[in-house]
């Protein structure tokens, strides 16, 4: 890598008029940025923090995400599972992540907070111990997860089919039982 950033504050920036250069960004921050459609290929973010920034239709191959912290992002229609899964560690705190795709990728004790989660893939991802707090997961699918010890005590607007995730010691509220019978078709009163 040419370019080695390291606790620099970006405040402000359009990157779908200057994109950002390659290399490696370590605590570095990312205030009201616009990514909008930028190519982040191959961009190592090392203990960084986004926030309130426009992440939507992102391009993400080989991308790294090391210990970063997502808060008050709009990400729409990102593909995570083309990431670098090095390494791999985020957190979402007050984000919009519709339409994005966590395919296959290990994501234990990832943390989603406050976040809303709209037609969103988890198709064979290991969410052991992850936490998706008073999140909106309406229409996301969750097929063949590994969903050991997740808490989703304060989730809403989700369907997990028992039969097709892992789910031992896994953490439901009785109000998001509906969400674990979809597929039965019954009547809950």
């Amino acid at each position: 890598m040419d370019n080695y950033t390291e606790d620099r504050i970006f405040e402000k920036a359009d990157f779908t008029i200057d994109p950002l250069p390659l290399g490696v960004y370590e605590q570095c921050s990312f205030h009201h940025c616009n990514f909008d459609q930028s190519d982040l290929s191959d961009i190592h973010f090392v203990e960084c923090h986004f926030k309130s920034s426009n992440l939507s239709r992102v391009k993400l191959p080989k991308t790294s995400f090391r210990d970063v912290v997502f808060e008050d992002c709009k990400m729409l229609g990102l593909h995570f599972e083309d990431c670098n899964e090095f390494l791999l560690s985020m957190k979402f705190d007050r984000c919009i992540l519709n339409y994005s795709s966590f395919d296959g990728l290990k994501l234990q004790h990832i943390s989603f907070l406050n976040s809303t989660l709209h037609e969103t893939g988890f198709v064979d991802t290991d969410l052991s111990q992850a936490v998706f707090g008073n999140c909106d997961l309406q229409g996301s699918v969750f097929r063949q997860c590994i969903m050991d010890k997740a808490d989703f005590s304060t989730a809403y607007n989700y369907s997990i089919d028992p039969e097709h995730n892992r789910l031992k010691k896994a953490r439901f509220s009785l109000q998001g039982l509906p969400g674990l019978l979809d597929k039965y078709d019954i009547i809950l009163e």
